[in-house]
């Protein structure tokens, strides 16, 4: 996603910057394929760039905004990573008032193939404008929320809390059929609903190679939960069940068979 994102931004862009140092090896290989910029440091980065865009697994958020506090940037940092608006409000007060902070959350699959996602924004109007110019006229979408940083996290997780755990639960009943010798039966009395994610058992599959990523945003919404006075129990039981498949990040040769094996033997 952040690559993509990233790509997009360019569009508008006099350059876009990217910090090499401790990424993985994918990470190079997507950062080239989307013919980003890399600097060799943070330092480097903070010094040569207007606005800031953390797109990160939601575990390295804060330590990333307490990294870029660590050095002089005062231009506009937006925190996209999906995490609980607390976390959000955290990181605002951490950078400022030195950087403007923009609450932003990605709703959507990654803008390549035709796709085009949604990056929602919250945060003091005149930074809010900034962010929408820089992905005007591109695959990424923007819609702003209002001042209040905190509004753009809570729906994305809340839309989140609904989709992974949906298909979280297409794989536990899945599992439950095909162990009784029923999933075809299952899928055929799906299908009869064009609107239900039960008759996509093929995205198990994509559901066990995201699942590293998937639980902790999972995490993130069951404590916006509790923090709103709401049950977080049932979003914490699909991250626990989604963090069986934490050996199969983005293993894209895994088969329904394999991911369900998985499932029921971790």
């Amino acid at each position: 996603m952040g690559a993509a994102v990233a790509a997009c931004a360019a569009t508008n862009a006099a350059a876009v910057l990217w910090c090499e140092a401790g990424r993985s090896p994918a990470s190079v290989e997507r950062a080239a394929q989307f013919g980003l910029t890399s600097v060799a440091t943070l330092a480097e980065l903070l010094d040569r760039s207007d606005i800031v865009i953390s797109l990160c697994p939601p575990a390295a958020a804060e330590d990333l905004a307490r990294d870029v506090a660590g050095h002089p940037f005062d231009g506009v940092y937006v925190e996209a990573n999906a995490i609980n608006p607390e976390r959000a409000q955290r990181i605002a007060a951490l950078l400022e008032p030195d950087a403007d902070v923009v609450d932003g959350g990605v709703v959507g699959s990654p803008p390549v193939g035709g796709k085009t996602p949604t990056l929602y924004l919250s945060g003091a109007a005149s930074a809010t404008e900034r962010i929408e110019a820089l992905f005007a006229g591109t695959a990424v979408q923007t819609a702003a929320l209002g001042t209040q940083v905190g509004k753009a996290s809570a729906l994305k997780l809340a839309y989140a809390s609904f989709q992974k755990t949906s298909r979280v639960l297409v794989a536990l009943a899945v599992g439950m059929a095909r162990e009784h010798g029923v999933d075809q039966e299952l899928i055929e009395v799906a299908s009869r609903r064009t609107d239900s994610y039960l008759a996509e058992p093929q995205y198990v599959t994509k559901t066990a190679e995201r699942a590293w990523r998937w639980g902790p945003e999972l995490e993130e919404a069951a404590d916006a939960l509790a923090a709103a006075g709401l049950p977080p129990e049932m979003l914490r039981a699909a991250a626990s069940t989604l963090a069986r498949w934490d050996d199969v990040k983005d293993a894209s040769e895994l088969t329904l068979t394999d991911a369900l094996d998985r499932l029921a033997q971790p």
